[in-house]
Parts: structure tokens; sequence; C-alpha cells
């Protein structure tokens, strides 16, 4: 297919898009890179590319998901799509399609499974069929920890002989502004819930990520508890819900690297004694206010000094079934939900065109279709590291 744009950046005028499409502007300046801004006003799309110091010649496109012409039409120029349009069970079904029919590939940052799942079911042998790469959650939902896992697996299989069946996720530090895009998608799953009850069941599932396959039964996560092992108390981490099927999705995509017995979770590290008890339940009762009625509202986000002295340390710890453990840390240089973010986004899409052109069509998740190659491009480009820890 002969395309105009290698990337079209779709919701350029959104907070997050213009912080990618300000990324690309920056990092990709004179590289033969083409790549485009699309929106649903022409007139705001120019001023977002001055803002950032964007070419002038810089290709803007109006596209509106209301519109789904306009979405074929500039579906039709591009090899790919990022898209920052959420929340994506709302805004995002014609896109999905159009890349899909189209073979083009696609990026979201979406942190919604039971539309991921609809999508998985819709498009999943399409996509396949007409050579589009559907990559889902891109950002810190939940590219960090799905690498982070593949990471510390690869540590495992060094220093055990073997993947390990248990791998711990633990928060230790994260420092920045919840997404107010997060934040919305959350409030529109729990409507779509509320609407439906049968969809109750299928939120709960470890495995909605994984059609056909069901694993062994997971650590519920929903309450503080004290992990000796870590020396620690630990809490509910308001993300999981998304990051721990993505990570069961890339084990099957991978072909059950880690067994199909494999066991995570991911909580938030709040330390030990009673401090860490009473941090721990701070933190509960914090997760209840970041998708609340005073969340961040979609478009809203963090100055840019609040984006560089933002940051985030992950700790992933694989555990052999003799006790032994293995730990490996990923970490970022600046906050999670946006300064993070959109670097972890811009790249995927570069590493997917430039560094994995070879990878098959169908809806993956970005770790399992990229592997090694992606944590280099994030150590090289986007501020993240990944270190194993003695």
């Amino acid at each position: 297919m002969s395309s105009k744009f290698d990337i079209v950046v779709y919701g350029a005028t959104g907070f997050t898009g213009q912080l990618v499409a300000e990324y690309l502007a920056q990092h990709y300046k004179g590289d033969n890179q083409k790549w485009a801004m699309a929106g649903r006003s022409k007139d705001k799309l120019a001023s977002v590319r001055d803002t950032i110091g964007a070419p002038a010649d810089t290709p803007l496109i109006v596209a509106d998901s209301s519109d789904v012409a306009s979405l074929q039409a500039m579906v039709g120029q591009a090899k790919s799509v990022i898209s920052t349009v959420g929340p994506y069970q709302l805004y995002g079904n014609d896109l999905v399609a159009a890349c899909v029919k189209t073979g083009v590939d696609y990026f979201d940052l979406s942190g919604e499974p039971l539309w991921m799942r609809q999508m998985i079911d819709q498009h999943g042998a399409a996509a396949k069929a007409s050579g589009a790469r559907i990559v889902f959650s891109c950002g810190f939902d939940s590219l960090p920890f799905e690498l982070g896992t593949f990471f510390v697996q690869d540590e495992a299989k060094r220093v055990f002989g073997a993947p390990a069946s248990r791998v711990k996720g633990r928060v230790r530090d994260m420092r920045g502004t919840f997404s107010g895009g997060t934040a919305a998608s959350a409030r529109a799953t729990f409507e779509a819930v509320a609407r439906d009850l049968s969809l109750v069941a299928m939120l709960k599932d470890p495995f909605l990520l994984t059609p056909e396959f069901k694993g062994p039964k997971q650590p519920p996560g929903n309450k503080p508890v004290l992990e000796e092992d870590l020396q620690s108390w630990s809490a509910p981490f308001v993300m999981a819900t998304i990051n721990t099927r993505n990570i069961h999705r890339s084990n099957m995509l991978l072909g059950f690297p880690y067994g199909q017995e494999f066991i995570y979770d991911e909580m938030v590290l709040t330390g030990p004694g009673e401090k860490g008890e009473a941090n721990a339940k701070r933190v509960m009762a914090a997760n209840t206010e970041k998708t609340g009625p005073n969340a961040p509202k979609p478009g809203e986000g963090p100055s840019k000094e609040e984006r560089e002295n933002g940051r985030y340390d992950l700790l992933y710890v694989a555990i052999a079934p003799d006790g032994r453990q293995v730990r490996a840390s990923v970490k970022g240089d600046r906050d999670p939900g946006y300064g993070s973010t959109s670097k972890m986004i811009s790249e995927c899409a570069i590493c997917l065109l430039r560094d994995a052109p070879d990878v098959p069509a169908g809806i993956w998740t970005p770790g399992a279709a990229m592997k090694d190659k992606l944590i280099k491009r994030l150590v090289d480009h986007a501020g993240l590291t990944f270190q194993v820890e003695t």
C-alpha cells in the first residue's frame, strides 16, 4: 500500500495528542519521517502546530470520530495512526474498524479492558487478513509493566534456568498527575457496567483479554497486605485491573513463555510497620478520588514543569518454586500519565515502522509485538531504564 504519511497523530489538538505531536516534531525533525496531525478543527491544528514549533508545512488533516468518511479518508493516507482520542469505547470503534479494513497499523493509550475485548472479538481475524497491526495500551497503561515482566523473566531464565511462574509487579514511587483521559475511561467503563451488569463478571476476569484461555486463580489485590519477603506493606494499585490483563495477554501472544500457570499481580509498596499500614489505607482512599468527580478532565493536564519533575519507579520480583528471587526495575524520567506516555506511544509507532516491520498482522500488546527492540528504543530515546537489581 502506498501511503503519504508514515504516522498520523489523531487527536493532535488534545492535551496528550499535542505532546505526541510535539515529541515527533522535536525528535524527528528532518528525519525523513513523514507524519501529519489530525483533529476536528483545521484552525486548532494550525495553532497547535505553531505552538509546538512544528514546521509550517506539517500536513493537517480534518477528521472527526462522528464522521466515518473523514476517518476513512485519514486512514487511507497513513501507514499508521496514533490515536489519543478517548475514551476509546466512546470514540474509537470506527477508527479501529477503518484501520482493520484498510490494513493500517493503529496505536492507542487504551486502559479499557472491556472495549479491548470487544475489539479483539470483532476484528481479530479481519486484522490478520488485512495486514493491520492493532496495538493497544502503548502508554503507562500498560507498557512499562508489560516490558518489566518480560525483562525480569529474561533474568529469571538466566538465573533459574527457566521463567518464573510467579512475578510480582510493585510500584515503589510514582510522582505525577493522574491522567484525565484515564479517569474518563474509568468512568465510561463504570457507566457501561451500570447499564449492563453482566459485564461485572467480565471486568473481574483476569483472563478477559485471553479468549479461550483461562489460567490459575490470581491474587485479588483488593486490600492492603503485609509482604514479608519485600519487608513492606502494599496497597491496591488503581491500574492493576488493566495492566494484569495485558500481561496475561502478552504471555499468550508470545506462546506462553511464562507458562500456563503464570501468576501475576500489581500493588503499591507503602513501607514497613504501622506507618506503612497507614500509608496503604491512604492509598486505597486516594484510588477512589482519582476516578471521582474531582479527577482531571480529558484535555486537562500538568504544566511542563510538573511533567518534567515527575517520575516513576517500578519493581518486578520473579520467584522460583524454591523461593529464590530475581529482581528488576523499570524507571521513567517524566510524569507517567503525560510526559512519559507521550514519548512511549511515539516510540512504539517508530519501532514498529523501523525496527520491527515484520511483526505479523493481528491485535497485539506492544511488548509482545516488539519485545527487546522496543526496550532498546525506550531506553535510547524515551527516558526509561531497565535494570537488574541485586
